[in-house]
């Protein structure tokens, strides 16, 4: 078991930047095992993956449209993944989420349905 609480959202203009952060909270398993994904969903859409990092932090794997300027990383003496965005645009306007999946090695995951604890999310507002 593990608990997600996303932070770092807000509003931003168009060519700024923001860090989320998503820090976990587990009583039984190291932070080290699992997996870590962002997902976005804005306004009637289907949340989608942007990003996810493996356990180690090695690997990681981005959705085209935010390639080059989004990073994810991980700090695991601190149980937090990060989400830097840069170069933010009106449409990466959407609600964040952090995710974890347990135990499948040093992985990046980038299924949504893979993943089974969720955090509660963070809004994002980029205005133009």
């Amino acid at each position: 078991q593990v608990q997600l609480v996303e932070s770092g959202g807000g509003l931003v203009q168009a060519g700024g930047s923001l860090r989320l952060s998503c820090t976990a909270s587990t009583r039984t398993r190291t932070f080290t095992n699992y997996g870590m994904g962002w997902f976005l969903q804005a306004p009637g859409t289907e949340r989608v993956f942007v990003g996810a990092i493996s356990w180690s932090g090695v690997r990681t794997s981005y959705a085209d449209s935010v390639k080059g300027r989004f990073t994810i990383s991980r700090d695991n003496a601190k149980n937090t993944v990060y989400l830097q965005m840069n170069s933010l645009g009106p449409e990466d306007t959407a609600v964040y989420y952090c995710a974890a999946v347990f135990g499948l090695g040093d992985v990046v995951v980038t299924a949504i349905d893979t993943y089974r604890y969720w955090g509660p999310g963070t809004q994002v507002t980029v205005s133009s």
